[in-house]
């Protein structure tokens, strides 16, 4: 799959329908951050189209970098959510659906009201880069950038053991791409549920390492182009 490139004022495609694949977005960092001088006070230009939980999360946010991608990320997907919704980008009422396993507000990010069975979405970001997710059902994306070797052998171990075994018959240098893409992949269906890490997590599911994503019973699962360093997929129900 190819995420078109986000830019301001790409217009929204139609509406996805059940039977089409999501529409995927991929969004980059802007070099500097929004203007200080604002007409609304806090910090923020009088054309964000933030809500105050938004900028709220975007302030918290330590490295300037980080401010900007989240900030241009949420900007983006409050622009295709409006487009597709036909309403205002900053009048797109977001919401948390509960979670799966505890029923806490903590579950799949959600467009609140009628809205919400309309469109569904997903967002991730990483290193300078976000990959947004839209589609007329529920869906999961997910973007990492590949890790330093340290880091993959240590966070492998929690990955399914098949995995791991298959990790181990790699080449060392072939093994933080490998592992970024399998992670990638159960991220992305985690997202997709709301599930999080319960039910067992990224160890209880199974969806390779290899070149293409294991078949997972009801779901369809792809890798996504993404530029070099980074490993993308996406989720949705079949």
């Amino acid at each position: 799959m190819t995420p078109r490139i986000w830019r301001s004022g790409s217009p929204a495609p139609p509406l996805p329908d059940p039977g089409s694949g999501p529409h995927l977005w991929l969004v980059r960092a802007p070099e500097t951050e929004p203007e200080t001088e604002t007409a609304t006070g806090g910090g923020w230009p009088a054309t964000s189209v933030l809500d105050e939980a938004e900028r709220r999360r975007a302030a918290a946010l330590r490295r300037p970098a980080d401010r900007a991608l989240y900030t241009a990320a949420h900007t983006a997907l409050r622009h295709l959510l409006g487009g597709y919704l036909g309403i205002e980008p900053s009048r797109v009422p977001l919401t948390r659906l509960p979670c799966p396993g505890c029923g806490g507000p903590h579950g799949r990010p959600a467009v609140a009201g009628a809205g919400g069975g309309a469109v569904h979405f997903s967002l991730s970001h990483s290193g300078g880069l976000a990959l947004l997710g839209l589609a007329a059902r529920p869906v999961g994306v997910d973007i990492e950038r590949v890790p330093a070797p340290r880091v993959a052998e240590d966070a492998a171990r929690a990955l399914h053991p098949t995995e791991q075994a298959e990790l181990a018959d790699l080449p060392a240098a072939s093994r933080p791409r490998a592992f970024a893409r399998c992670w990638t992949r159960k991220e992305a269906r985690l997202k997709a549920t709301g599930e999080g890490l319960s039910g067992g997590g990224p160890r209880a599911l199974y969806l390779g390492t290899g070149p293409r994503p294991a078949g997972l019973p009801g779901w369809r699962i792809d890798d996504v182009r993404v530029p070099e360093g980074y490993a993308a997929a996406c989720a949705v129900p079949r």
